[in-house]
Order: C-alpha cells, then sequence, then structure tokens
C-alpha cells in the first residue's frame, strides 16, 4: 500500500495549452495511442498504418531509459528508421524535451497525420500537457500551436485491465519501468491512460461474462464519454474523426476545480460497480482523515476530489487514488476570504461556482469527492469520510485551536532536471515521494 503526498500544483486549466489561430483543418492532426499492452498498442498502431499509409507513427522505447538510451522508431510512407538515442539524464522529461517536441514540431505541416505511440510507462495527461505548454525551442511555438490534437486513443483488454488498474505493483515490479526512482504503480497508470482517453480500443479476449462486464461497468463511469471500438475494426476516421462527442478532453488537461463526475458517468449500481459522490461543508480533522483514507485504498477503482484541511484552511488539497496508491497535492487557495485580485484572477467558471456554492461561513471551501468502488462498500466509505469530519464541539473551540490539530500530512517537493511536467501526473518517476 503506497500514499503519496506531493506538495505542488496539479495540472492546470485549458487556458495554458496554446492554440493556433490557423484553421484546424490546414493543420496536421495529431492522436496520442497510449496502452499498458505493448503488443496491443503495436496492433493498433500498424492496423491504422495498414488503413492510412500516408500516417507517420512515432514511438519512442523507454526499456532502456535506465542507461540513458532510448529507441526511436519512425513509420511514414513505407519506410521504418529506427534510431538511437543518448541522453545526458535518464528520465522521462528528457525524452520529451529534447526529442519527442522536436520530432513532431518538424513534422507539423510537411504530413496530413500524426500517431504519437506513447511508451506503456507514460500517462497522456503529462504528455499532452506538455504538447500544449513547452515549447521545443525557446521562444518557439508550443506543439499544439502547430498541430491540431485530436485525442488520446487508450488500447485496453477490459479484464486485465482492471486486474491491472486494482493492483498494487509498481512499475518496476511488473518491468514496465528501469527508472530506479520511479515508485508510481501500474494502477496509477493504467487508470489515467482510461480516463483521459477519447476513444477506448479494446484488444479482444474471452474472459468469463461476469468479469468483463464488472470491467465494461468500470470503464463506463471512469470515460463515460469516451466510444468503444474493438481493434479488428478501427479505423482511421475513428480516431481522427471531429464527431467525438461534445465535451471529448481532445489532449486538454483538466483543472482542479472542473466537474468532477465529468460526462455524467451513470450513478446507480451495475455488476457491483457504483460511484459514491460525497460533499460537506465542514474540514476534516487532519489525523482522522489519515486513518479514513485507508478505505479509499481497497476494492476502489479510483478517487478523486477537492478537500481542505482544519490545519490549513487557505489550502485547496487535490485528493487522487488508483488502485492501491493515493496521492494528495495542494491545488492552489480557496477565495474565501481572498481579495478582488484573486477573484480576477480565476476564470469565469471558477467564480460561478465559487459564488453558486458559496457559505456564509466557509465561503467556497468545501469537500467534493468522487470513489469509483468495484468490490468496497460506498456506505462505509462514506461513513468513514463522514465521522474524519469536525464535531460540533470541534468546530465551537474555533480556528485558534484547528491550528494545534495533529496534522500527518507532509510536504514533499522535488524539482530535478528542470522538469516540464507537471508534478501531480508524477510522470516522470522523478519526484521524492513518501510513504505512510
Amino acid at each position: 500500500m503506497t500514499i503519496v503526498f506531493v506538495y505542488d500544483t496539479p495540472v492546470g486549466k485549458a487556458e495554458t495549452i496554446g492554440r493556433s489561430p490557423v484553421a484546424e483543418r490546414e493543420r496536421t492532426e495529431l492522436v496520442v495511442l497510449v496502452g499498458l499492452d505493448r503488443d496491443g498498442t503495436e496492433a493498433a498502431a500498424g492496423r491504422l498504418l495498414e488503413r492510412d499509409p500516408a500516417l507517420v507513427v512515432l514511438h519512442h522505447d523507454l526499456r532502456d531509459l535506465r542507461r540513458g538510451r532510448v529507441h526511436r522508431r519512425l513509420r511514414v510512407g513505407g519506410s521504418d528508421g529506427r534510431s538511437l538515442l543518448e541522453l545526458a539524464h535518464g528520465c522521462v522529461s528528457c525524452t520529451i524535451r529534447e526529442d519527442v517536441l522536436p520530432t513532431v514540431t518538424r513534422l507539423a505541416g510537411r504530413v496530413r497525420r500524426i500517431v504519437l505511440h506513447l511508451d506503456p510507462a507514460l500517462e497522456p495527461e503529462a504528455v499532452c500537457w506538455a504538447l500544449g505548454a513547452v515549447a521545443a525551442t525557446p521562444g518557439g511555438p508550443t506543439v499544439t500551436d502547430l498541430v491540431s490534437l485530436r485525442g488520446v486513443v487508450t488500447v485496453v483488454e477490459p479484464v486485465r485491465w482492471l486486474d491491472d488498474a486494482t493492483g498494487d505493483d509498481t512499475l518496476p515490479e511488473r518491468g514496465l519501468s528501469t527508472v530506479p526512482d520511479d515508485e508510481r504503480t501500474v494502477a496509477q497508470v493504467a487508470v489515467g491512460q482510461a480516463e483521459f482517453a477519447d476513444v477506448l480500443v479494446t484488444v479482444p479476449a474471452a474472459p468469463d461474462a461476469w468479469e468483463l462486464a464488472r470491467a465494461n461497468a468500470v470503464l463506463d463511469r471512469l470515460a463515460p464519454l469516451a466510444p468503444r471500438i474493438r481493434l479488428t475494426g478501427l479505423e482511421p476516421a475513428d480516431v481522427f474523426s471531429p464527431a467525438l462527442p461534445a465535451g471529448a478532453r481532445r489532449g486538454v488537461p483538466g483543472g482542479v476545480h472542473d466537474p468532477l463526475l465529468r460526462g455524467a458517468p451513470p450513478l446507480e449500481s451495475d455488476a457491483g460497480v457504483r460511484t459514491l459522490v460525497f460533499a460537506a461543508r465542514r474540514p476534516f480533522h487532519p489525523e482522522r482523515l489519515h486513518d479514513a483514507l485507508d478505505h479509499l485504498l481497497d476494492g476502489v477503482v479510483r478517487s478523486r476530489g477537492r478537500i481542505w484541511l482544519a490545519t490549513r484552511p487557505d489550502a485547496v488539497l487535490w485528493l487522487e487514488s488508483a488502485g492501491g496508491g493515493l496521492r494528495i497535492a495542494q491545488a492552489g487557495e480557496w477565495l474565501a476570504e481572498r481579495d478582488a485580485a484573486a477573484w480576477d484572477a480565476v476564470d469565469d467558471d471558477r467564480r460561478a461556482l465559487a459564488s453558486l456554492a458559496w457559505h456564509p461561513r466557509w465561503g467556497d471551501r468545501a469537500q467534493d469527492v468522487v470513489v469509483l468502488c468495484h468490490r468496497a462498500v460506498p456506505s462505509e466509505i462514506e461513513d468513514a469520510l463522514r465521522s474524519a469530519l469536525l464535531t460540533d464541539d470541534e468546530l465551537a473551540l474555533g480556528r485558534a485551536s484547528w491550528a494545534d490539530l495533529p496534522d500527518p500530512f507532509g510536504h514533499v517537493h522535488d524539482e530535478p532536471c528542470a522538469d516540464p511536467l507537471p508534478a501531480r501526473s508524477d510522470a516522470t518517476g522523478r519526484l521524492d515521494e513518501g510513504e505512510r
């Protein structure tokens, strides 16, 4: 069981992503392809290339990253070019900054469509953030200034994916990462890849019907807007099509204050899978919350949301779990008791949300957590979280006494290698991490 506390700001709003005034139809189209199964994503890339030989498929294999080596493969027009990259620092950040971004930038405008085929160890949200926020050259355009990012395609075999999404294995234990300090779990990556998908491509399998039903129920709630397409019927139009459902991410990272039930996932129970929505308008007792977190690590696929602690009344904390691992990060400050400049600095949606939910005592402070359960009992989780809130007697003591409450949530932050990726993703595997 791993609980990681990271003191940093999560992925920003869409406004941080560069967009060019050039008409979308005139730009090279880019799709990000990802999945834990190397054979599955390779088959999907091959299928797309077979159906559209004009596609360019760019892939970086990170299995030798520990030695500072990355194997690049570029397929275009019937040719299959392979290169070995030698990096000064063996990390994902350097690979993206020193080769992925420059290569896609060079291809932009010269080819019609690009498939960026990611290594299984990568989380697409962090990569898409880099595509829109990090210039390939100082002062130059970002990738999304030059290409039209059509979305993210994630390849899954549903039952195997659910096993991965609910386990405790780390990436190195599964042979998916060779970076020594990469403590990310397979579950974290599996959930992140599926949750951020605009299209889910399913690999054929012959699993138990009940397990398949459970896996599909989880995916229905984790990625409710993503159409599901069988690998054997995959066509380029399925992933480059502009006809994705309204509200599709199309590779744009989300913000901390975005709706937690994005895409209106079903809330009713299906095959034992159910979503719990927890909301409250009083602070958590830090120590009791710390104890209650155990309930989010057994029988839960995903939990995520905004919380506030009695000891940190100004801090918006972002809670996120996948399988047996959980992280908490500071994600800015509440607007309560802030001046007009702070209100002007946030976007219209944030201001509207704060105003509509304003509490006469707490302002916009609130507990909002969504928990996707596949084996856990939702009522038990709700009871555990509710018991972690301050009692009426504790509330009556006031803030001065709350500051003295025991607070086991530490602050951990590192910035290795001028890392361009957002810390929330842990995509680099380079953060100093603390275990509870």
